[in-house]
């Protein structure tokens, strides 16, 4: 044993690796390739955002804010919450603002799950779910998504089949990445019908929150008291506003789930940025920049819809969300680590694939695209796949 090994901790996450974002987005730039994998915008933000971040420096809003977040902004998410979905958080108890989604995850995680508790994980299912899950001792129980001509849809049988007495929480997310699925009123029905009756939390993702096409309405668990009762929601500015390299976003949950969150929250980070919160409050006054967020996006993904309507991959249903999946099926029987790999390389498109989703890879011959481009990305990339 050499030295230096002896200072090595075991691991608690010793199946975690590179993230697959890190591997494809690394090979996408060595390829100079178009790179529709990692899910970010290339296009800037509403120049009045940062504008406000400047004025608020230059007002000295520069020193550690409220552990909580900042009154303004609180209030400006309450009444956003209320005006949107019709319900009336407090902001004072019931709302925190978090160093984005996903620290907001894991602070639930480690607040509510204890040693041995299970927790329901409902596959694909971001990345960031199983790790944190584990870190807090708790059990990931899988459910599959099944797929159809229709698209992804969650088999609630199978979630009600899951539940267990160590059943502690359930992990949500709507709209959903990587399929672009969103819950509608059967799913909420049939979730509310599974939990009636258990003390099982839920923790909603729902960052994606304002990208829901066609005329849908995104189904926050917020709009329904019996779900709301029990449930972290969980959201991102990084997302709405373009700007996800602020990291910031915001947890709402009843007073007594938010207590507990709050515990935690102010020893693994405090606070978030003071500035960032004193303009994303002022710019949240005027509500048309996320109320027409679903037509930005709908435009976007129409247009890479169209692009593709005639090339061999198979378009899968997107209702939401900034990504499209793709079946490769026609193309390659390559799986789809490899045809990613290969689409990188020889189409010059960088792709993710949906088996990294998966604690046990799944191979269903799918590829996620990320659209939250320019439209000169989406056509530059558009024109490569057509190749196919």
């Amino acid at each position: 044993m050499t030295t230096t090994a002896r200072f090595v901790p075991e691991s608690k996450l010793p199946e975690v690796g590179t993230t697959i974002f890190t591997v494809m987005s690394a090979l996408a730039a060595e390829k100079k390739a178009v790179n529709l994998g990692q899910g970010f915008p290339d296009f800037a933000c509403d120049p009045a955002l940062p504008a406000t971040v400047a004025a608020a420096m230059a007002a000295d809003f520069n020193q550690y804010p409220p552990m909580t977040g900042m009154p303004q902004l609180r209030e400006q998410i309450a009444r956003k919450i209320l005006d949107v979905y019709g319900h009336a958080c407090d902001a004072n108890s019931e709302i925190t603002v978090t160093a984005g989604a996903t620290q907001g995850i894991l602070t639930i995680l480690l607040a509510s799950v204890h040693a041995g508790d299970e927790v329901i994980v409902i596959e694909p299912a971001y990345d960031s779910y199983v790790p944190s899950i584990k870190l807090a001792g708790g059990v990931p129980v899988f459910v599959s998504m099944e797929l159809d001509e229709h698209g992804y849809s969650i088999p609630w049988d199978q979630v009600r089949a899951a539940i267990s007495n160590k059943t502690r929480l359930i992990m949500l997310n709507s709209p959903h990445n990587p399929t672009g699925s969103v819950l509608d009123a059967s799913d909420i029905a049939a979730l509310t019908d599974i939990v009636r009756d258990t003390n099982v939390l839920i923790a909603s993702d729902e960052v994606y929150e304002h990208m829901v096409y066609d005329g849908q309405r995104h189904e926050s668990l917020s709009r329904y008291p019996e779900l709301a009762a029990r449930s972290y929601i969980i959201s991102s500015f990084g997302k709405t506003y373009h700007v996800t390299g602020w990291k910031i976003g915001y947890v709402a949950a009843p007073a007594a789930l938010m207590a507990e969150f709050r515990k935690v929250h102010q020893y693994n980070v405090f606070s978030v940025n003071t500035p960032m919160q004193v303009g994303l409050a002022h710019y949240m006054g005027n509500p048309a920049p996320y109320l027409e967020l679903p037509a930005f996006y709908q435009k976007k993904r129409d247009l890479f819809r169209a692009g593709l309507a005639n090339s061999s991959l198979r378009l899968l249903p997107c209702a939401g969300t900034y990504f499209q999946s793709v079946d490769y099926s026609a193309i390659s029987g390559m799986p789809e680590l490899d045809f990613a790999r290969w689409l990188t390389t020889e189409i010059g498109v960088a792709a993710i694939p949906v088996s990294a989703f998966y604690q046990q890879s799944k191979e269903s011959g799918i590829v996620r695209f990320c659209f939250a481009k320019q439209d000169a990305t989406l056509r530059d990339a558009l024109q490569r796949l057509q190749k196919l």
